[in-house]
């Protein structure tokens, strides 16, 4: 479970560790819907650079630093383009499209998962 701690919101409540790097390629490529939330984890705080080439419905996107605590966060996220956190981040969270914007998740929020 994902939970927005900060304004005391569920924000999945199924999610999926990606921490190796076969996890973290793949993501939802070539799925046909989102099932559930992706938690990307990198070794450092970094601008975290996505891409959507093979994802086929738009999503969003939480990332946190260290601390959990959301640093940026892109909505509607299309399908064939790319992003970078504006940023360092050391999670990505890759969610159903409209949750950020359902959950009023903003930026200095504390997430938990």
């Amino acid at each position: 479970m994902i939970k927005n701690t900060t304004k005391n919101k569920i924000i999945a409540n199924d999610a999926e560790l990606c921490g190796d790097i076969f996890s973290k390629s793949l993501g939802l490529m070539f799925s046909k819907k989102q099932t559930k939330a992706l938690i990307f984890k990198f070794d450092e705080e970094k601008i975290i650079a996505l891409h959507m080439v093979f994802v086929f419905y738009p999503i969003d996107v939480l990332f946190l630093d260290k601390n959990k605590i959301a640093v940026d966060a892109k909505e509607n996220f299309r399908p064939f383009t790319f992003c970078k956190s504006g940023k360092k981040a050391m999670y990505a969270i890759e969610l159903p499209n409209g949750i950020i914007k359902k959950t009023k998740t903003e930026i200095g929020d504390k997430i938990e998962f």
